[in-house]
Parts: C-alpha cells; sequence; structure tokens
C-alpha cells in the first residue's frame, strides 16, 4: 500500500462529506471511492477480526451469514476450512464492495460464497437460516444496530453462533468484569467516528450478552494508523443462541 493510496483513504475517513439520501446511498457514497484500496488500510486498523473468523471456521458444515461482509477479505481469515461450508452470504448495501467479493471468490476458488446486496437488519438467508451471523466493524454503521442483532437472533437456528467485532465505548458504569473507560475515551471517539457515520456504543455488549450466551468476549484497543498515540477501544464477541 503505498502512502498515496493511503492519503486518499484518510481522506474517505476524516475530511469527506458522506451524502446520500438514504443509508444504502450513503454506504455506497462513502465507500464507492476507496473500494480498491479498503483492505490494506483496514488491515491496520480493523483489529481482532482474524480469531473470531478462524474460531468459528471451525464449526461443523453449515450456513454462514457475513452481514456488512464488505469486500470478504475476512473470510481469508477462514483459512481452508472455508471450503466446507454449504454457503456463505456476504451481505452489504455498499455494491462496489461486493464487486470485491466476486473478485477474491473467483481468485481464490470459493464456489460456495455469494456477495447480496441486502439489509441486515432484515435480510433471510434463502434457507431460511444461519448457522453462523458475523459483524465485523459493521455494527457501528448500522443505524438500527439493535434492530440487526434481533435479526440474527431470528435467523439463527437454536444454537447457532453469532460473531462480533467492532469499535465501541464502555458505559459510565460499565457491569462488574467489564472495561471502564475514562470520560475523555468515552466522550473522543464517538465524535472522531461521527464524521463517517460510525457510532461506537456504550450498549453493543451489554445487548449483545442478553440476546445470546457468551462464550468470548474479549476488550482491547487498536492503533489508528499515522495517529501513533490514539488507541481506540473495540471488542471480540462470540456467543450463541439459547
Amino acid at each position: 500500500m503505498t502512502i498515496r493510496n493511503d492519503l486518499k483513504i484518510l481522506y474517505h475517513l476524516v475530511l469527506r462529506p458522506v451524502r446520500g439520501k438514504d443509508h444504502a446511498d450513503r454506504m455506497e457514497n462513502f465507500y464507492s471511492g476507496q473500494a480498491e484500496g479498503y483492505d490494506d488500510f483496514r488491515k491496520r486498523l480493523l483489529q481482532g477480526r482474524e480469531h473470531v473468523y478462524q474460531t468459528l471456521g471451525q464449526s461443523k458444515p453449515c450456513v454462514w451469514v457475513d452481514f456488512g461482509g464488505g469486500t470478504g477479505a475476512n473470510l481469508e481469515f477462514i483459512g481452508p476450512n472455508i471450503s466446507k461450508f454449504s454457503k456463505i452470504y456476504v451481505v452489504d448495501l455498499a455494491t462496489s464492495l461486493l464487486g470485491i467479493v466476486k473478485k477474491r471468490s473467483e481468485r481464490n476458488g470459493w464456489t460456495n460464497v455469494e456477495a447480496v446486496t441486502g439489509d441486515a437488519t432484515t435480510w433471510t438467508p434463502p434457507e431460511g437460516f444461519a448457522d453462523i451471523v458475523t459483524f465485523s466493524y459493521s455494527l457501528t454503521m448500522i443505524p438500527d444496530w439493535f434492530a440487526a442483532i434481533d435479526n440474527a437472533a431470528r435467523i439463527l437456528k437454536p444454537g447457532g453462533k453469532i460473531g462480533v467485532i467492532d469499535f465501541y465505548v464502555s458505559r459510565k458504569f460499565a457491569q462488574q468484569g467489564l472495561a471502564r473507560h475514562s470520560w475523555s475515551t468515552r466522550s473522543f471517539w464517538p465524535i472522531w467516528f461521527s464524521g463517517d457515520n460510525v457510532f461506537p456504543s456504550a450498549d453493543h455488549i451489554p445487548y449483545l450478552q442478553n440476546r445470546f450466551e457468551t462464550t468470548l468476549l474479549n476488550e482491547q484497543r487498536a492503533k489508528i494508523p499515522y495517529f501513533p498515540l490514539a488507541r481506540t477501544p473495540y471488542y471480540q464477541f462470540i456467543g450463541f443462541k439459547r
């Protein structure tokens, strides 16, 4: 990745206004100018994805739905096990990113991967169910993320697994055992990300724990490329439908 391409991505992240009459238009407006360089830059920014996808990739053959899956780069973390899944749907509203999914699938020989233009709050697989649902840094970009989680719970089979990795901030009075962020952290990062229509929430983890049985929860911080002192909070969550 060249400095020139990095600067282009940073322009879209920090300076370029995001426009559109609805969420789908805003998503395409945001990503259309950076789709080709999307993966290389975000590989350094979006931490914690590999472990979650590798862990879920150990599951038995089943139907997997990756909501907000973008370019499909997350699927490469699964490794050779990807071939055993009966179907993997990469669902997104940004058609420019889904075009990269198709190219990646052809390059890797993924005949079981399908790119789908769809809304995470309502979309249902043709099979009528899913065994695994994932959200990788997409919940913070879904205005009605509660509905997205509810939809995941609806389509998951009993015992089905959900995996989420995303930015967040803690509640002011986080429950015992969870991280408690300072006022500056809780205030700064939602403002910093909001220009890109990314909204770190204090309610992601509590809501996920309410809807699913937790099997993995890690709270970490990630470096921001070209901002050496910045560390933004993110979490990894894996749970199953009761």
